[in-house]
């Protein structure tokens, strides 16, 4: 006769109040809460409770199951290219990160994929799981996943639009373990993939990126209309690109202008969560996988994600 307190004691010595036993005839069930367990973790695990409840004559099922975590998108984007959206999106994650969110980057820009190169993660290749991608670990405590680690480097994806929905739908639903916050790397535009992350994925909010400069407001502006029709709240606006410090003299001068996203803010009555200058030391430390946001002495980004992180807790 199968001992039942003796498997929930064996049981319990491994997973703490994380399991139930159950036991009828020669049958014992083990039910374990494996919430907030990375995959890996939660291996280990039902491998340990399979172990502690195995005694002879039992035939043992071990079931794991996990609350579906409450997980906020966060889209980055904006109406052009070239304006440091990738940059933004990165440090944002990175920053919300180190504020104790437990943060996710998701790269959807998906015919110019540029965030393993940003977090440091070129050459890593995602595995799968019960159909599903795992995300790649990154040295700033952010998991990610884009298309850039899925497609060999310098290939071109030349893909129609049913094709970049479903790599999108594979890169959001992936398991993302206890990861509470994605911020999604939008391609710029308004184009398919911006349509299908609104429409499948239904960001909580979104952060638009602009440089000063008249043109690129105008695309912006395309870009919050967008959100707004498709009713995605728009958390605020950065201005990128905004005043540039010689390092030889010191003087500070502005070749994209500046101020422009700020007054667009005001005329749209939305935030205005802050500027990112045109820093050397931004471009080579992002260049070299280091995004700034992982100082913790960072002054740019950091209150960038003060401003959205008390958004998100309004909202």
């Amino acid at each position: 006769m199968i001992d039942r307190r003796q498997i929930e004691g064996a049981v319990a010595a491994v997973a703490g109040p994380r399991a139930t036993v159950r036991v009828e005839g020669d049958r014992v069930g083990v039910v374990v809460d494996a919430t907030g367990l990375d995959p890996q973790a939660r291996d280990a695990l039902e491998a340990s409770v399979r172990a502690a409840a195995s005694v002879p004559g039992a035939e043992v099922r071990v079931v794991m199951t996990a609350e579906r975590a409450t997980r906020r998108l966060i889209a980055v984007a904006s109406g052009k290219g070239g304006v440091g959206k990738s940059t933004v999106a990165a440090n944002l994650a990175i920053a919300l990160s180190r504020m104790g969110r437990r943060t996710g980057l998701v790269d959807a820009d998906i015919y110019g994929p540029s965030q393993p190169r940003l977090m440091s993660a070129e050459g890593e290749r995602p595995t799968a799981r019960d159909g599903k991608l795992d995300p790649v670990p990154t040295p700033y405590g952010v998991p990610m996943l884009s298309m850039g680690q899925l497609v060999e480097p310098g290939r071109a994806i030349a893909w129609r639009g049913p094709m970049t929905a479903g790599a999108l739908g594979q890169l959001v639903d992936a398991d993302w373990g206890a990861t509470d916050t994605l911020v999604v790397d939008l391609p710029p535009g308004t184009g398919d993939v911006q349509l299908t992350m609104i429409q499948k994925h239904r960001p909580a909010g979104a952060v638009i990126v602009s440089t000063p400069q008249d043109l690129a407001l105008i695309d912006a502006t395309r870009a919050i209309d967008l959100f707004a029709k498709a009713g995605v709240p728009v958390i605020g606006l950065v201005e990128n690109m905004s005043g540039y410090a010689c390092p030889h003299c010191g003087e500070v001068s502005d070749p994209f202008g500046r101020g422009g996203a700020e007054a667009e803010a005001q005329r749209l009555g939305l935030p205005f969560l802050g500027r990112v200058p045109l820093l050397i030391a931004i471009r080579t430390a992002s260049d070299a996988g280091r995004p700034p946001a992982s100082d913790p002495a960072d002054p740019v980004f950091a209150p960038i994600a003060e401003h959205v992180a008390a958004w998100l807790a309004d909202h």
